[in-house]
């Protein structure tokens, strides 16, 4: 279930060994991201792309959105 969290929240999630994802196109990521963020832009989310994951530790997805 997907849950909003401030920066104070991110920061410790990253400390415990949280990965974080930016779903954001590759344009996007590349113009600016989070240090420490990987990319894996939401249109090409599936298995393969995600196979590196760790899928024992935590996962933060961040996806900006103006609306």
């Amino acid at each position: 279930m997907p849950t909003s969290i401030d920066v104070d929240q991110l920061q410790q999630l990253l400390a415990d060994g949280a990965q974080l994802v930016e779903v954001l196109p590759e344009a996007e990521y590349q113009d600016e991201h989070l240090p420490g963020a990987q990319n894996i832009p939401l249109k090409q989310l599936d298995a393969t792309t995600t196979a590196q994951l760790d899928k024992g530790a935590p996962l933060v997805v961040y996806c900006w959105d103006s609306i």
